[in-house]
């Protein structure tokens, strides 16, 4: 009984619940919804966001945040994109190194700017979102990589797999999921994360290195971005620079803030964000069945946002106070 009750009371069985309940309701408007068509739409909507969103919650968790990660995606795409265009004779899977490793050079930059300068990362990466958008159109003299350029092979990775014909997109979205919470999990470098974030004042004193942890966590949250640009390009056959990964971080902030990490940094688990994730992709795809615009989605990620947020802080308040009234 009493695992059971553990279990209920975690903050993931909330969302859990929250998922459940919306799918039967939208299921009972639109039966349709309830079809295994519609869970294979919804799996094919999540995976950049997954990525996405593991390196977004290891920067949250340390106490920061990265608002440059649509733009890292899109310049990453476009350096990959260009490179397929201009050397088509280049073996394809080079494009994950060549799009993984720029996504991880422009986080490194973030992550500098913010340790050296000790400056703000929610302002860094505001500046750099602009700074890597503006990057793509020059690299790219303003000229869309067009479907002729992806190679069939890596738009194939977005259709079908030797197993069970799930697409490569979906494992590799939900390996990266797995390898994060081993990362989080089991290694000294995980916890320390948590540590930074929990008290950033008190952790230095307990022997971890501050700038090495935040350059990591920005490294990560680039790479990754980085991954989820070649997957774009696989996705959906073409980078454009304008498009190109726009808004990607205000879903990926609305995700993990749905799945319980605390923009106050030390809070936060990989199961709540995969289910923050889940949750995100089952609106997405219920939204057009119900006939409401696509264009309303932003209101409805910010909305999510905003009263993320206040449950997050109602949550810590009742848990200092509670805390409080056992100390008295």
């Amino acid at each position: 009984m009493n695992a059971v009750r553990n279990i209920l009371m975690r903050r993931e069985a909330g969302i859990f619940v929250m998922i459940v309940l919306f799918c039967l309701a939208v299921g009972i408007a639109k039966p349709q919804f309830l079809t295994t068509n519609s869970l294979r739409i919804v799996l094919l909507l999540v995976p950049l966001i997954m990525i996405g969103a593991m390196g977004q919650m290891l920067v949250l968790v340390a106490r920061h945040v990265d608002l440059s990660i649509g733009s890292i995606l899109g310049l990453s795409a476009m350096v990959t994109g260009m490179m397929f265009r201009y050397h088509p004779e280049i073996w394809w899977p080079l494009g994950f190194a060549v799009s993984i490793g720029t996504g991880a050079l422009l986080g490194l930059f973030n992550g500098t700017l913010v340790t050296v300068f000790k400056l703000p990362s929610i302002i860094v990466t505001l500046g750099t979102l602009n700074l890597f958008r503006g990057l793509t159109y020059i690299i790219s003299n303003a000229k869309q990589i067009d479907r002729q350029y992806v190679p069939s092979a890596l738009k194939a990775m977005s259709q079908t797999s030797p197993v069970f014909g799930i697409p490569w997109i979906i494992i590799i979205a939900f390996s990266v999921a797995l390898l994060t919470y081993y990362f989080v999990m089991h290694t000294r470098v995980g916890r320390q994360i948590y540590a930074l974030g929990s008290n950033p004042i008190a952790a230095p004193l307990r022997g971890i290195d501050v700038t090495r942890v935040t350059l990591l966590v920005f490294t990560i949250s680039g790479a990754l971005s980085g991954l989820a640009g070649i997957m774009y390009a696989s996705r959906w056959g073409f980078v454009n620079p304008s498009n190109t990964g726009a808004g990607f971080e205000f879903q990926v902030i609305a995700a993990v803030v749905i799945g319980g990490v605390s923009i106050n940094g030390g809070v936060g688990t990989v199961l709540g964000t995969v289910l923050g994730v889940l949750l995100l992709g089952c609106v997405s795809s219920a939204l057009p069945l119900l006939g409401i615009p696509g264009t309303t989605q932003n209101a409805i990620y910010g909305s999510v946002i905003i009263i993320a947020l206040i449950i997050d802080r109602t949550v810590r308040r009742q848990g200092i106070s509670s805390i409080a009234r056992r100390q008295a």
